[in-house]
């Protein structure tokens, strides 16, 4: 049942992790489709190059049009010191372009997907807790499920960056053609694994199938970070428990403002005394212990 904890004003101190946003007008200096459905969009956005911590998101609503009317949110997929840049070099000093990768789906998307390099767009961020630790483990593991992807990449690059030594990525999609740029991971170090639903890349079956070949081959992963569709993570969170293995989850509720306003984007989460409490997912999220959330059916 719900927590009453959080009931009395001031009783509970929630982090926001909107306090740091910038909102800006930014232009598209790169656009293109890399997949089947699937564009990488780069923005001119020195700020949120220089801040944006792994699995942190943006919002992005087109400038000067009233629909779509409200933004929507992407993730931080990698940031470049020139607009051309194929590979990040160095510290991450002097970044100012930033990428975002999204599958077309509604009418945010569909609308964006048609906009050419010089056209604006509204923005705000960084925003979201991310995945502010990495985890000190000698094999951590990045499960991504559909366009899940994005959220992982920064993580992989810190964790070699502070001396993991195995990166594994294990990506499932329903076919290849949505498995687009995976070369990005292979050139940061991270051991790519691939499965797709219909058997056009990598293994013919789920991520999970991917997670149990690991196992099986002795290679347990030390801590898994997991972001896609929720039935997706869902699945990965009673793997790992099952095994003992630390899960954290990058949730996909939709938003509508992503500082925390709206309260659309509310997800149930359990508290340390047993309880639980929605929490939204833009301040507090979009990263939490997997143990935590509330899958199914429902909270009760």
């Amino acid at each position: 049942m719900p927590s009453d904890r959080s009931a009395v004003a001031g009783e509970e101190s929630v982090p926001c992790y909107a306090d740091g946003a910038r909102v800006e007008r930014v232009p598209i200096v790169a656009h293109r489709q890399v997949g089947t459905g699937t564009f990488r969009l780069r923005l001119d956005w020195p700020a949120l190059a220089a801040t944006a911590r792994p699995g942190q998101f943006a919002m992005l609503r087109i400038a000067g049009r009233l629909d779509p009317l409200l933004a929507r949110p992407l993730a931080v997929y990698e940031t470049y010191d020139s607009p051309d840049a194929v590979d990040p070099r160095g510290d991450g000093a002097g970044r100012r372009y930033v990428d975002f990768l999204y599958l077309v789906h509604g009418k945010f998307t569909s609308a964006l997907a048609t906009l050419a390099p010089g056209a604006e767009l509204d923005v705000w961020g960084p925003l979201g807790n991310g995945f502010s630790r990495v985890p000190a483990v000698g094999h951590l593991v990045l499960v991504a499920g559909g366009i899940g992807q994005p959220a992982l990449l920064a993580l992989g690059r810190a964790a070699r960056a502070r001396g993991t030594s195995r990166v594994t990525l294990c990506w499932g999609a329903r076919s290849a053609g949505f498995l687009a740029d995976a070369d990005d991971f292979r050139r940061a170090g991270i051991e790519v694994h691939l499965a797709t639903l219909d058997g056009s890349a990598g293994l013919r079956g789920t991520v999970v199938d991917l997670l149990d070949r690991l196992f099986d081959a002795g290679t347990a992963p030390g801590h898994v970070a997991c972001c896609g569709p929720e039935p997706m993570m869902h699945a990965v969170a009673r793997w790992t428990a099952a095994r003992g293995i630390g899960c954290t989850v990058s949730l996909e509720t939709p938003m509508a403002c992503g500082v925390g306003i709206c309260f659309t984007c509310v997800a149930p989460i359990r508290d340390p005394d047993g309880g639980w409490d929605y929490r939204r997912t833009c301040v507090e999220g979009p990263v939490f212990d997997a143990a935590a959330v509330v899958w199914e059916p429902g909270p009760g």
